[in-house]
């Protein structure tokens, strides 16, 4: 007997894509709510989001290699394709460029295209408030709210402050994602 759950109790499938943010260590956070919520889960990260994460324990946790690269034609694909997709820590650059729809790294890609696809998706911001008053960043969170991404509610810290880690809220990419999946049922 498989222990692989039936497709009548297949759990659904999150992404969570992890940008180079000092918190970005602490997404076993997510990981681990996404878990006692049902949830199956893929970590995606930014080239530089791998310096930031203990990838051993974040693979041992979710049981799936953690993607970064785009894989080769004919590769197999190592992770099944998305319900939804948590964006938890977005830094300034990822959003800007997702906006933009500047596809230049696998993480990005995957957000330009779950757009096309019709993929719920949650970010997570966090970032300092000396980014956040480049007038990009307004228009970019105005560009994603109008394609439909659910943006979380945490407030740039000071450049100074340590980055704010104790105001940054994981569990709010679920809370965000759930009524909008409970919707498509």
């Amino acid at each position: 007997m498989s222990d692989q759950p039936g497709p009548q109790t297949k759990k659904p499938f999150l992404y969570v894509v992890v940008c180079a943010a000092g918190i970005a260590g602490d997404v076993h956070e997510l990981i681990t709510a996404a878990q006692r919520a049902n949830w199956d889960v893929g970590v995606v990260a930014t080239p530089q989001g791998l310096g930031f994460i203990d990838a051993a324990a974040v693979e041992a946790r979710t049981g799936y290699p953690i993607r970064s690269a785009w894989r080769a034609p004919g590769d197999p694909r190592p992770l099944p394709p998305p319900d939804a997709i948590a964006v938890a820590p977005a830094t300034f650059n990822t959003i800007n460029k997702w906006a933009a729809g500047i596809s230049d790294t696998l993480a990005v890609g995957i957000l330009c295209e779950a757009y096309g696809l019709g993929i719920p998706t949650a970010v997570l911001p966090h970032l300092n408030s000396a980014q956040a008053a480049h007038p990009a960043y307004r228009l970019s969170l105005d560009r994603l709210r109008g394609m439909g991404v659910m943006i979380g509610s945490y407030e740039p810290h000071s450049p100074e402050a340590g980055g704010g880690a104790g105001r940054f809220r994981w569990e709010e990419a679920l809370e965000l994602l759930t009524p909008r999946l409970s919707a498509q049922a």
